[in-house]
């Protein structure tokens, strides 16, 4: 559904990871052999895939403006991550031991945290698409993950219900 360009640096991986679920067919690609291998997940970490995609779900959606997230804090709580210092000096996170998909995206999280592009990252306001797209409007005040499909189908509601009166 995404006409947009994918999310710059680590966010395309946590974009990626929310848009495993078309909300609106209930489609779930997380359990295909393609995901598996791109989040490199074992087939037993699915559900705990499927919980980190919806808290960051959550999150997307506090971005956008549509309630708050707190389910994210608590499961990044545990990614195994560590500060690594660059040869020039320059710090930043990254996953300790293997790099599991929590820990991929904590540090994604983080960085995007520092770089200022987290809060871009977002979820379209439509009740039946919640998909997460990357805000790229000068003010990152765009609502929709795409103006073609999900802001006509909500513009068009709003239009037949001021001429019915309703």
């Amino acid at each position: 559904m995404n006409e947009r360009a994918p999310a710059p640096g680590g966010l395309a991986l946590v974009e990626a990871l929310v848009n495993t679920l078309d909300v609106e067919s209930g489609a779930d690609s997380l359990d295909t052999p393609e995901a598996l291998a791109r989040f490199a997940l074992a087939p037993q970490d699915v559900p705990a895939a499927r919980a980190l995609r919806e808290a960051l779900r959550e999150a997307c959606l506090a971005h956008a403006g549509h309630g708050t997230s707190t389910t994210l804090d608590a499961l990044l709580a545990d990614a195994p991550l560590r500060v690594s210092i660059s040869p020039v000096g320059e710090a930043a996170l990254r996953p300790a031991g293997p790099p599991t998909l929590l820990a991929r995206i904590a540090e994604a999280v983080a960085t995007a945290s520092a770089e200022g592009t987290w809060l871009r990252l977002k979820a379209c306001e439509a009740e039946d698409c919640r998909w997460a797209y990357y805000d790229r409007s000068p003010a990152a005040r765009s609502r929709w993950c795409s103006m073609a499909v999900c802001g006509a189908r909500s513009k068009m509601r709003t239009y037949r219900s001021r001429r019915s009166g309703g």
